[in-house]
C-alpha cells in the first residue's frame, strides 16, 4: 500500500468504523467480530476489532472469530485483492443462527505473518491449501463447511479434492477453480486473454514494482473492473486495504501470478500435490456454487465445470448487479446457501 495510508488514517477509519461496535455481535455471541452502525447497506458498516493470532504451520494467521464455540464451524476464506472484511456482513447472519464462523487473512494479507524470514514467500495454491489445514489442526477443528471466493475458493476446492474429509460442505463462488501450470501455459482466445491483463503486468519486473508502488491505486481499480455495478465508498475499501500492507503481501501475489503461467518455480515439498492437482481431481462433498450476474472478473459457466463436482451439488445465480466479491455485495444470498447447504448435506 502507498505512504498515504499510514497509521494515521488507519486509526482514523478505525475511529470511525467502530463507533458503536459491541452491541450487535454480542447479542449474537460474537468474539471479536463488531459493529460499525445499524445500516443494512452490505460492507458498509462492520469491521473486526480486536483479532485472534495462532501459530499454524509456517504461518502465525491472524484471524475474526464469531458465534458459538460449540456451534458447527465455517471457515471463510477471502480472494485477492481483498481480505476478511469481504465477511463482515456475513459472520453476524451466520453467527445468530448457532454457526462457529471463522475467516482468516490468507499468507501475505492483514496480521498473518510468516514465522520465519527464511521460510520462501509462496504463493502457489497448494501452499495456502496446506496454509488452510494447518490453521484448522491449530485450532482443532477436524472438518468445516468452507465458504469462500477468489483466491479463497480455489484454496477450499483444493481441499474438498485432497482432504474430503475435513470438509464437510463448500460454497464456491465461481465454481471449480483447481488448475495447474501446464494448462495455465495454454493460451486462450484473445477476449479472455485480456481479461488476465494483470497477470501479464506481474509477469514482468515493471509490474512487481508497480504493484510494489502503487497497490492500493491498483488494487482499488481491480475492485472497480471485478463488481463495475457494486458502488462501494473509500471508506470501505480502504478499510480492506490495510490488508495489503502487510510486508509479504507484493511477494505473495507476485509469485502466485507467475507460478500460474510456469514463470517461477513451487517449493519441491509441494510436488506431490501439484501433481495430484494437475489431474483436475474431482470434489464430491455437498457444494454449492454461486455466481453474480454482474461479475467482471475471469470466471466460467457452471456447465464448464457441473461435472467436477460429483456429491450434492447445485448452483445459483445471484442477481441484482451482483459482481466477484459475492460476499460483501450480496451477504444475505451468501449466507442463505451456507444455511441450505448444511441442511441439505444433513449437518444442520
Amino acid at each position: 500500500m502507498t505512504e498515504g495510508i499510514d497509521s494515521d488514517r488507519r486509526r482514523f477509519l478505525r475511529t470511525a468504523v467502530f463507533a458503536v461496535a459491541a452491541a450487535e455481535l454480542a447479542a449474537v455471541g460474537s468474539v471479536g467480530a463488531q459493529s460499525g452502525n445499524t445500516t443494512s447497506i452490505p460492507g458498509t458498516d462492520r469491521s473486526f476489532d480486536p483479532l485472534k493470532q495462532i501459530d499454524a504451520g509456517v504461518l502465525n494467521v491472524g484471524y475474526a472469530e464469531a458465534g458459538a464455540a460449540s456451534g458447527t464451524a465455517v471457515i471463510l476464506l477471502h480472494g485477492w485483492p481483498y481480505d476478511i472484511h469481504s465477511y463482515v456482513d456475513v459472520i453476524p447472519l451466520l453467527a445468530a443462527k448457532g454457526y462457529r464462523v471463522i475467516v482468516p487473512y490468507l499468507r501475505g494479507y492483514g496480521t498473518t505473518r510468516f514465522l520465519s524470514d527464511t521460510t520462501e514467500r509462496n504463493g502457489q495454491p497448494s501452499a495456502l491449501a496446506v496454509d488452510l489445514i494447518a490453521f484448522m489442526d491449530a485450532l482443532k477443528i477436524e472438518n468445516a463447511i468452507l465458504a469462500a471466493f477468489d483466491w479463497g475458493a480455489r484454496t477450499a476446492d483444493i481441499a474438498g479434492a485432497l482432504w474430503p474429509e475435513r470438509v464437510k460442505a463448500l460454497v464456491c463462488v465461481s465454481g471449480y477453480l483447481i488448475g495447474s501450470q501446464k494448462a495455465g501455459q495454454l493460451p486462450l482466445p484473445p477476449a479472455a486473454e485480456f481479461q488476465w491483463w494483470y497477470q501479464f503486468y506481474f509477469a514482468t519486473e515493471r509490474g512487481r514494482a508497480g504493484y510494489e508502488k502503487n497497490r492500493f491505486e491498483f488494487n482499488k481499480l481491480i475492485w472497480k473492473f471485478a463488481s463495475p455495478q457494486w458502488h462501494f465508498d473509500d471508506a470501505t475499501y480502504a478499510r480492506s486495504a490495510a490488508a495489503f500492507d502487510n510486508p509479504d503481501h507484493v511477494a505473495i501475489v507476485i509469485h502466485n501470478y507467475r507460478w500460474r503461467l510456469g514463470l517461477v518455480a513451487g517449493e519441491p515439498r509441494y510436488d506431490a500435490l501439484e501433481a495430484r492437482l494437475a489431474t483436475a481431481p474431482p470434489i464430491a462433498v455437498p457444494t454449492i456454487t454461486l455466481e453474480g450476474d454482474a461479475n467482471g472478473a475471469p470466471h466460467l459457466e457452471p456447465a464448464a465445470y457441473a461435472q467436477k463436482f460429483t456429491g450434492k451439488y447445485w448452483h445459483r445465480l445471484v442477481t441484482g448487479g451482483i459482481g466477484h466479491n459475492l460476499p460483501q455485495e450480496a451477504p444475505q444470498e451468501f449466507t442463505q446457501a451456507v444455511v441450505d447447504l448444511d441442511a441439505a448435506a444433513g449437518h444442520g
